[in-house]
């Protein structure tokens, strides 16, 4: 189920083992930074990650069912496509 973003900030409440917390605020001194915009900003990069990898799954296991299909890729077009590559290296 897909929830429309608002604009507002929210609170989540995220306990943490003692080791991590430590190593947060650790993390965040060294950095110059409060705790929670470190904790932000990794979640952030932790979730953009995940996309991206989901994403990479996926188009992996599209490609394993498209090929030898009428959905794998042209040979026309995939001649051009290493033409133009062959042409950058030039």
């Amino acid at each position: 189920m897909m929830y429309a973003m608002s604009s507002a900030i929210r609170n989540f409440h995220l306990p943490l083992p003692a080791g991590l917390y430590t190593e947060l605020r650790e993390a965040a001194a060294a950095a110059g930074q409060p705790a929670t915009k470190l904790a932000q900003a990794l979640v952030k990069r932790g979730l953009e990650e995940r996309r991206r990898s989901l994403r990479r799954r996926d188009v992996a296991a599209y490609a394993q069912a498209a090929g030898g299909t009428n959905d794998d890729l042209d040979a026309t077009l995939e001649a051009a496509g290493l033409d133009a590559l062959r042409d950058l290296d030039r």
